[in-house]
C-alpha cells in the first residue's frame, strides 16, 4: 500500500478571499486535517464555502510532538494529512517543521499549496531592500536574552524581518534602537491585508516613540541591515584600534587578530604598524 502524503498550506494572514482554489479543494476533500486551531480552520472553511470531509484534528505547539507520531500513522496507512495553521504558512514560527522532518526521514511525499506569507508581504510593503533578506521570527522575551541576540544581530547586512506580539512592540523597538542605533529604518507592519492595515516607516527611535501608547493587531517588523564598515588600512590607524583593544582588557595578540579580520588585512602588517607606533 502506498503512504499518503503530507501536504502544508499556506492560509489567508487576513482575508480569507486572498485563499487559493487549491486551499478549497484540499479543506473539502482531505482524509485527515491537522489545525492549529480547530475553531479557525473551521470558520475559513466557512467563509470559503466548504466542509471538510475529513477528520479534523488540532495541531499546535503544546501537541506537536505527541500528535506528529499519530499523523505520520496516518499518513503510512496512506491517508493524505493537510496542515493548516491559523495564518500564512505552517512550519514558519508555526507547528509544522516537526511533521515534515518525520515524514521525509520515513520516504513520506510532502508537498505544499503555496500562499499568502506575511514574511514576504512585509518585506516589499517595508521600502527596505529585498535582495537579501533573513526572518528571525520571535525575538526572546526576556530582556537579558533579547538582547543578546540583538548583539548578534547588529552587523547583519541583510535586511531582517521579525514577528512580535502588539503588548511587546514598544519595549522590542526600544532594544532594536539600543542595539542597531536609533537613526537604523524599519517598517512596522500592522494587519497586513486586513481592513485597517498599516505600514509606519521610519528610524527605530521614532517608531518606539511611536508604539510607547500602545499598538493592536498582529505584527511583522522589517529592520534595515546594517550598513558596511569602513575599513581601516593607515597603519596609524591600525595601531589606535589595536590600542584601544588593549585598554578595554583584550590581550594584545588577540587584538591584532581582530583588527586584521574586520579590516582584511594581513595579522603581520598590523603587528608592524603597533611596533612602528611604539
Amino acid at each position: 500500500m502506498s503512504t499518503g502524503t503530507l501536504i502544508l498550506a499556506a492560509a489567508p494572514i487576513g482575508r480569507a478571499d486572498d485563499a487559493s482554489p487549491r486551499l478549497r479543494d484540499a479543506l473539502a476533500g482531505a482524509p485527515v486535517i491537522a489545525a492549529e486551531d480547530t475553531r479557525r480552520l473551521r470558520r475559513l472553511a466557512a467563509d470559503l464555502g466548504v466542509t471538510p470531509a475529513g477528520r479534523v484534528v488540532s495541531y499546535y505547539d503544546q501537541n506537536e510532538r505527541d500528535r506528529a507520531a499519530e499523523l505520520l500513522g496516518d499518513l503510512r496507512e496512506g491517508r493524505d494529512v493537510l496542515v493548516v495553521t491559523d495564518a500564512g504558512m505552517p512550519g514558519v514560527s508555526d507547528p509544522g517543521y516537526r511533521l515534515v522532518v518525520e515524514a521525509v526521514a520515513a520516504d513520506v511525499p510532502v508537498t505544499v499549496l503555496p500562499g499568502p506569507s506575511a514574511v514576504t508581504t512585509a518585506l516589499v510593503l517595508s521600502g527596505l531592500p529585498t535582495d537579501r533578506f533573513c526572518f528571525e521570527g520571535f525575538l526572546p522575551r526576556k530582556p537579558g536574552e533579547r538582547a543578546s541576540r540583538l548583539a548578534e544581530l547588529a552587523d547583519e547586512p541583510r535586511t531582517m524581518v521579525f514577528f512580535e506580539a502588539p503588548h511587546r512592540l514598544a519595549a522590542s523597538l526600544e532594544a532594536f534602537a539600543e542595539a542597531f542605533g536609533p537613526q537604523r529604518r524599519a517598517a512596522v507592519c500592522r494587519e497586513l491585508t486586513k481592513t485597517y492595515e498599516e505600514i509606519r516607516r521610519a528610524p527605530l527611535a521614532d517608531l518606539a516613540a511611536w508604539a510607547a501608547d500602545g499598538v493592536r493587531g498582529e505584527i511583522t517588523l522589517v529592520v534595515q541591515g546594517a550598513p558596511p564598515r569602513e575599513t581601516l588600512s593607515d597603519p596609524a590607524e591600525l595601531a589606535a584600534a589595536v590600542f584601544a583593544r588593549e585598554s578595554a582588557g583584550i590581550t594584545r595578540k588577540e587584538a591584532i587578530a581582530e583588527i586584521a579580520k574586520e579590516n582584511k588585512v594581513p595579522k603581520k602588517a598590523v603587528y608592524s604598524a603597533v611596533l612602528e607606533a611604539k
